[in-house]
């Protein structure tokens, strides 16, 4: 069974941005994500993001610390990450 997109999530969707009329930066063009969001999209408890987070040298997608207590996930940032982790059954090692 294919996976779906992870922004085509069905019950957690990206937080988005107000589009402004051009005024919007390209870094926040696409969706966001907290740790609760994308812990329920990628079906991991959410101590498991601030895990990878925490460890030396940090593991996991690459996130964005807004404050002490909030973290962020870039949609397109988790999609690479998530392609990078792609293992296809009888390619090359």
């Amino acid at each position: 069974m294919p996976l779906e997109s992870i922004t085509d999530s069905t019950n957690h969707q990206p937080h988005r941005t107000e589009d402004g009329a051009g005024s919007r930066s390209p870094i926040l063009a696409n969706g966001w994500y907290s740790t609760s969001d994308l812990a329920a999209c990628l079906r991991v408890d959410a101590s498991t993001l601030r895990r990878w987070r925490t460890t030396r040298p940090p593991q996991g997608p690459p996130f964005v610390s807004i404050s002490e207590r909030v973290v962020m996930y870039s949609a397109q940032d988790v999609e690479e990450w998530l392609r990078s982790r792609r293992t296809v059954p009888g390619g090359e090692a």
